[in-house]
């Protein structure tokens, strides 16, 4: 159960700001409307999309997916993780079975260690990638990056729930 509940649409204020996340960004999840209770805060994240977009214009949809899955995976996060699966999932992928180039290989296991220790990036994998990208794209794939951790973070710290039609997408637990 969330510790902060969502924005409900109980005053004109509420409801405009909601249609307004809806509109924007494609549907008021829990997580967003969660944020809007500090419009800036809900402002800084969804900076993510602009980030996404830049990222696509280079990197092709499906890397950054799975890029941003990756980082959500490795920091556990139920809602963003099992937002990224149902993606995969409509494409007709198993996110636990990925066919993957060892360039897509290399932009997923820099975001799991941007998640857990962007200090323990190699010399090697960072190589890899300036071979591939330019200084100002590393710097956009960082900083989507460090969005997707902050919004992990944000899911995970107040224990956002899962969106009711994300849940037929949840990775089943191990038994």
């Amino acid at each position: 159960m969330s510790r902060v509940s969502p924005l409900e649409p109980e005053t004109p204020e509420a409801r405009a700001l909601i249609d307004s996340i809806a509109a924007g960004y494609g549907r008021a999840t829990n997580m967003k409307r969660t944020l809007a209770r500090s419009p800036v805060a809900l402002g800084a994240l969804m900076s993510w999309y602009d980030l996404r977009a830049e990222l696509i214009s280079f990197l092709d949809e499906r890397l950054v997916t799975l890029f941003a899955y990756s980082i959500s995976s490795r920091t556990d996060c139920l809602v963003c993780s099992t937002f990224f699966r149902r993606i995969l999932i409509e494409r007709g992928e198993s996110p636990e079975a990925l066919h993957t180039s060892d360039w897509e290989q290399d932009v997923m296991s820099y975001g799991r260690q941007l998640a857990v220790d962007p200090n323990g990036v190699s010399d090697g994998l960072y190589a890899r990638l300036a071979a591939r990208l330019t200084p100002e794209q590393i710097i956009t794939l960082t900083t989507f990056a460090g969005l997707m951790v902050a919004t992990n973070l944000f899911n995970n710290a107040l224990r956002v729930d899962l969106d009711p039609d994300l849940v037929p997408y949840r990775k089943e637990e191990d038994p």
